[in-house]
């Protein structure tokens, strides 16, 4: 049995939940997450606010992309903001060459852009 390539946290605070990431997200995990994340919805319902912290992710592919897009379209149909918190470069580069950066709210991401050089890649 191997063991998971994806963790998920869950914490919840003053209407803002936040899914912290740990881990890949691809074709085997994006699921869990889709899940995951519609699970966080459910339970509190007054919440405005979703926050994925993809610091901790080491990989992401277009299947990743598309549950994200996914989890994006849930939240909106709800009245829900969806941040991107803490994405690492290549997940920055990624949005970019797809055009998919501005369907998700600007969090503390962007700070992160005006940083000097930092790389964070890795490979598996």
């Amino acid at each position: 049995m191997s063991a998971p390539s994806l963790f998920l946290t869950v914490e919840s605070e003053g209407g803002a939940v936040c899914l912290r990431l740990a881990g890949v997200l691809d074709y085997d995990t994006s699921d869990e997450l889709a899940a995951r994340a519609d699970a966080c919805i459910e339970q509190d319902p007054r919440a405005g606010e979703l926050h994925l912290d993809c610091e901790k992710l080491r990989l992401c592919d277009s299947t990743g992309l598309s549950a994200l897009l996914m989890i994006h379209r849930r939240t909106t149909a709800r009245g829900i903001t969806l941040f991107l918190d803490n994405p690492p470069p290549f997940m920055e580069r990624m949005l970019s060459v797809t055009g998919t950066r501005h369907v998700f709210a600007p969090a503390s991401g962007e700070a992160r852009q005006n940083r000097p050089d930092e790389r964070r890649e890795t490979t598996d």
